[in-house]
């Protein structure tokens, strides 16, 4: 029983992760599971993957409508989970893979079916009839639930791919520039009068105008960005090795950077909506 267990072991901390957004947490449904399965009659199980799937889900839909009371406390732990334990290059493999931080951002707006719906079906595969038991409402439902979590990772907001893939150019290419510390680049994309604000000084806001000025400020400095959009607009989450660090929402005018905004505070992180790209 323990060997089958364990041959399932990534594939249920990797479901668990998905939807609690804590390694913690997931690990603690997945031993959860273990216990069921233990106390459990193995006769009665046809397959054990599906079994414990089921049941780990069910597991995190409870923990995550337990936390419906607790809301704001929940996003501010989700926006600052960091991955503790990196001694396990299996383990960090598994959650590194496992979902960007922008995605788990977004998930973190779902409500706790919503969640299950969009991991179990768009990201697993898992068939709305087997689904559809796991929420508790009809297979009709559970369809309805899944389009509306997939609207909201997706972002309300319609942008044609031309724009879209027209602003993700220049956003990467300055991101790149500043990664490597290539000042002529970084001044290409940027608006001459462009303007960074930066709330990463504690209870003030620091701003930096001009192309130059603001080149010379990050470049070198800047960590591995993931792009998405931020409040409608283009964007990037910095969370180098799991643990969240800020939110860069860019504005742009006539093919270059106008104003870019860099957002660290847990409370104002709490309010942003991120979608995917």
């Amino acid at each position: 029983m323990e060997e089958q267990f364990e041959s399932h072991r990534n594939h249920l901390l990797a479901v668990a992760y998905r939807m609690l957004g804590s390694r913690t947490e997931a690990e603690d449904a997945v031993q959860e599971a273990w216990l069921r399965l233990h106390r459990s009659d193995r006769s009665q199980i046809d397959n054990a993957g599906g079994w414990l799937t089921t049941v780990v889900s069910r597991i995190c839909l409870d923990m995550l409508r337990s936390k419906k009371a607790r809301r704001e406390e929940f996003l501010d732990e989700l926006l600052l989970a960091n991955i503790e334990d990196r001694s396990n290059p299996e383990h960090e493999t598994l959650m590194a893979d496992s979902v960007g931080v922008a995605l788990l951002m977004v998930l973190s707006k779902l409500n706790p079916p919503e969640r299950i719906a969009f991991v179990l079906h768009d990201i697993f595969a898992m068939p709305f009839r087997e689904l559809a038991p796991i929420i508790g409402k009809s297979e009709l439902a559970t369809r309805k639930l899944a389009s509306r979590a997939r609207q909201k990772v997706r972002g309300r907001e319609e942008h044609t791919h031309a724009d879209l893939g027209r602003q993700r150019t220049l956003v990467d290419a300055f991101l790149a520039a500043a990664y490597k510390g290539d000042l002529e680049e970084l001044v290409k994309a940027l608006d001459p009068e462009v303007v960074l604000r930066d709330d990463r000084e504690r209870g003030t806001i620091i701003e930096t105008k001009g192309a130059i000025a603001l080149a010379k400020k990050v470049a070198g400095r800047a960590k591995p960005a993931q792009v998405a959009l931020v409040g409608g607009r283009i964007g990037a989450v910095t969370a180098p090795g799991g643990k969240l660090l800020y939110v860069i929402q860019f504005t742009l005018r006539d093919g270059k950077i106008a104003e870019v905004d860099l957002i660290s505070r847990p409370s104002r992180l709490a309010q942003l909506e991120i979608s995917m790209l």
